[in-house]
């Protein structure tokens, strides 16, 4: 996200600070119902003893990215409302100037591009929500590469 966005030298400068963080935060969400959405269908599949198929479960992580993108844009606006604009620019700043979070961002938007083509090129056996699911655990899978490549690299956590 941060190759995306203008970078400012410092907090107070920084410009499209409300969109930066407004971005962050659902791109955030959708990762997060992309990963609880599937386990939430785990579950139900187990209780009610049906199948589980991996349709099923990507359809379940679009469900599950679009109900997390809603829910974190709630959360969003009851923890930023009435805040000063320096905080949405300190924010701001910050997420684009920590090299840990700049890395989880760039291999989480290059898996989940890789996961959306994936989902289009199969659009027909999947539809809309395995098109956004697969766009979500593609995300999920480069979030884990990039954790598992600084591993190997014998890097801290900087996150």
């Amino acid at each position: 996200m941060s190759h995306f966005f203008p970078k400012a030298t410092y907090a107070e400068d920084q410009p499209l600070a409300t969109t930066i963080l407004t971005t962050h935060v659902l791109y955030r969400g959708f990762q997060l119902g992309a990963a609880v959405g599937p386990l939430s269908r785990a579950a139900l599949s187990l209780k009610n003893k049906q199948p589980l198929t991996s349709v099923t479960l990507l359809r379940a992580a679009g469900t599950g990215g679009v109900v997390g993108t809603g829910l974190l844009t709630v959360a969003l606006i009851g923890r930023m409302w009435g805040r000063e604009e320096i905080e949405w620019k300190d924010r701001s700043w910050r997420l684009l100037n920590h090299r840990g979070q700049v890395a989880v961002d760039d291999w989480s938007q290059v898996g989940g591009l890789l996961g959306g083509a994936f989902g289009v090129a199969r659009l027909n056996a999947l539809g809309w929500r395995g098109v956004v699911g697969a766009a979500g655990v593609g995300s999920l899978v480069g979030v884990v590469g990039c954790m598992g490549y600084g591993f190997v690299r014998g890097e801290e956590a900087d996150l």
